[in-house]
């Protein structure tokens, strides 16, 4: 796996897509580079992408709170079937269904219904599209559902809507941007498909 930065506080690495971001992560990241590593954020298997992972229960707080209070920056690229528009700042309902562990867009407040926001823009136009996003909220399938739902499914992602001959979904966690100690650490990576 690589490791874009490390120090005694946290690991930013570039995960995978096939490895468990809670468990399967932290334990190749102790094989690499030995002690604890603390999940602070997720991303689901078939994603890929940097992630940030505390080696220590006070830099998992920090971390933790930096999320909480929306000033971790989480920035993905996706490859979605037709042309979005140019830019856009969606925000949704959205309700999960756990038996399905599929999430759909809904029309009004009930148990169960969070919001979601997200902006994007389009990097380039097609049958497929490059978008650049940035997450507000970080819901289960967020991405997915929001793009599928306006008619724009991630290219590979079966459960929302795609065609495509490709296995898992084109998405990908680009950028990540978080206050640490004072400074504003900005990592970055992007997907051959996304260069």
């Amino acid at each position: 796996m690589e490791i874009i930065d490390s120090c005694a506080d946290y690991c930013v690495c570039a995960k995978p897509v096939g490895l468990d971001a809670e468990q399967g992560v932290p334990s190749q990241l102790t094989v690499q580079l030995g002690g604890e590593f603390f999940p602070i954020h997720r991303l689901d298997v078939n994603v890929g992408g940097v992630m940030v992972y505390a080696r220590n229960k006070s830099a998992a707080a920090a971390l933790s709170r930096a999320v909480q209070e929306g000033t971790m920056v989480k920035e993905y690229v996706a490859m979605v079937h037709g042309t979005p528009p140019e830019t856009g700042d969606w925000e949704d309902l959205l309700w999960k269904d756990s038996r399905k562990n599929k999430v759909f867009v809904v029309r009004r407040q009930r148990a169960g219904v969070k919001p979601a926001r997200l902006e994007f823009r389009r990097l380039s136009a097609g049958a497929e599209s490059l978008v650049r996003i940035r997450l507000h909220t970080g819901r289960s399938h967020q991405i997915r559902v929001q793009f599928s739902s306006r008619g724009y499914p991630l290219v590979g992602d079966h459960k929302y809507g795609s065609r495509s001959e490709k296995t898992a979904p084109m998405l990908f966690s680009c950028a990540l941007t978080f206050p640490w100690k004072g400074q504003e650490k900005h990592y970055e990576l992007l997907p051959d498909w996304g260069k």
